[in-house]
């Protein structure tokens, strides 16, 4: 089956129901994207199919064929942050940062809906990803943050 995977295509030989999860971090060397629970509770697996925030440990590969499969690893790039990651690391985000890619994934796709989120917009699209060392505050003001960054482009 062939992948599109930021912007990469890649061919890989996997069974079709194979969760998408495993195909981007074990076939595919994607380590960004984490494994929490399997059942699409804790967002740690977030990525974005075809522009929105799916959770790739539910999604079968081969219903990602054809579809655009964006990671963490190509929201960015060191020299060139998504005004998300650069966020993060300004309000000092992640402790343990686990769950940090999936945080931010899910956050990139809020700030592609609504360019103004309020706290409210925020809880409601964050509300499925987990975080144990409970940053959620620095993670509000660090999507507040990106937010006007991104309209000062």
């Amino acid at each position: 089956m062939k992948l599109t995977v930021n912007g990469t295509s890649h061919e890989v030989d996997v069974e079709e129901d194979m969760p998408l999860l495993w195909v981007l971090r074990d076939e595919l060397g994607y380590k960004g994207v984490k494994y929490g629970c399997g059942i699409a509770q804790c967002g740690a697996c977030t990525v974005h199919l075809d522009g929105v925030a799916t959770r790739s440990c539910q999604i079968p590969a081969g219903s990602a064929e054809g579809a655009e499969v964006l990671t963490i690893e190509g929201l960015g790039q060191p020299d060139a942050l998504h005004a998300l990651q650069a966020a993060w690391i300004e309000h000092q985000v992640a402790q343990c940062g686990y769950c940090q890619s999936g945080q931010i994934m899910q956050a990139a796709d809020l700030l592609s809906q609504v360019a103004d989120p309020t706290d409210q917009d925020i809880d409601d699209a964050m509300g499925g990803n987990l975080c144990r060392c409970g940053t959620y505050p620095r993670i509000r003001a660090a999507i507040r943050s990106a937010a006007q960054a991104m309209k000062e482009v």
